[in-house]
């Protein structure tokens, strides 16, 4: 059964494969001296055609949820994270390596893949500090040679990276992603459950939802889970199932955007199909476990995803 989009989706066989990404050392960008660079498949290699089955040995989907994650399908927040970090290092004048003339600043190509290898903002400057070497700042004159004062260094520079990107977000400045607003709203209009899932700080993800979505979307949500919710981050499933208990729908009635092959990992392993909306750090990743690929939401409509999910070939 094929399917009939107006849009730039790029569509995938739902019975292919996620490659598995072949990971080589690569010493070519500057503060990785030992960074493992994942190198995903082309996107030219995604297949564009649908397995063909008997129609009566397809139990069609329907679309009951339709759930959204927060980072980089809401809105595009890394660049956002990477100011902050970045106007923390120069707040506390971080040098890095101390023989640095210079506060420790990441560029958008460092940070664009640095983000998808290291999790967590601490771990991130953890992992940096001790590739690098740890800094000189106005919080220690000398780099700190114990855990403990590693451990405030890395304690004071989240708390006000965290401030800062808080900030930013109440700026004003700061817009959802293309399409999302009006998919949410086409979605309750036509009574579908409507929830938002993510794997960052439940604090963290009602600022922004309370900023971007306004508040009154963001109460009429159906469900909302954050990373405090569940033991397990994504790739694990847990979040995604949860919802699903949560909504009272199964897990195959439900559709999941997300922006990461990590947050599809998490979509398909709870069972759950997923279309992609890529930023510019997540473009190049392998997305052929998704149902479909967009580079935003502005031409995506409702029916087009409701089309899609009544297509998925599953086992009789």
């Amino acid at each position: 059964m094929a399917v009939s989009c107006n849009h730039s989706a790029i569509l995938f066989s739902p019975s292919s494969t996620a490659g598995s990404s072949s990971v080589t050392s690569s010493s070519s960008l500057i503060g990785f001296p030992r960074f493992q660079t994942l190198r995903f498949k082309s996107r030219s290699v995604y297949s564009k055609s649908r397995v063909s089955s008997p129609v009566s040995a397809l139990p069609l989907r329907s679309l009951e949820a339709l759930i959204f994650d927060c980072d980089g399908v809401i809105l595009e927040s890394e660049n956002l994270h990477r100011q902050a970090y970045n106007d923390a290092f120069s707040h506390f004048d971080v040098r890095c390596p101390p023989s640095s003339s210079e506060s420790l600043d990441w560029s958008l190509e460092f940070y664009d893949k640095f983000q998808n290898l290291v999790g967590g903002g601490k771990p991130k400057m953890r992992w940096y500090f001790k590739e690098n070497g740890w800094p000189t700042s106005t919080i220690f004159d000398s780099p700190p040679q114990n855990d403990d004062d590693r451990a405030k260094l890395i304690d004071t520079l989240q708390d006000w990276k965290t401030e800062r990107y808080k900030e930013i977000i109440k700026s004003g400045s700061v817009e959802p992603r293309p399409g999302v607003i009006r998919l949410m709203d086409e979605a309750k209009a036509a009574g579908k459950k409507l929830a938002v899932c993510s794997a960052a700080t439940k604090s963290s993800v009602i600022l922004c939802l309370e900023n971007l979505i306004d508040i009154e979307r963001f109460q009429g949500l159906d469900c909302f889970l954050a990373g405090d919710d569940v033991k397990e981050k994504k790739p694990d499933p847990s979040i995604y199932i949860t919802a699903a208990e949560k909504l009272g729908v199964s897990v195959k009635d439900c559709l999941v955007v997300e922006d990461s092959v990590i947050g599809l990992q998490a979509a398909t392993k709870a069972g759950m199909s997923c279309v992609i909306t890529y930023t510019s750090s997540t473009s190049d990743q392998n997305f052929n476990d998704a149902i479909a690929v967009y580079p935003d939401l502005s031409n995506v409509k409702l029916k087009d995803l409701e089309t899609l999910l009544q297509t998925i070939v599953t086992a009789a």
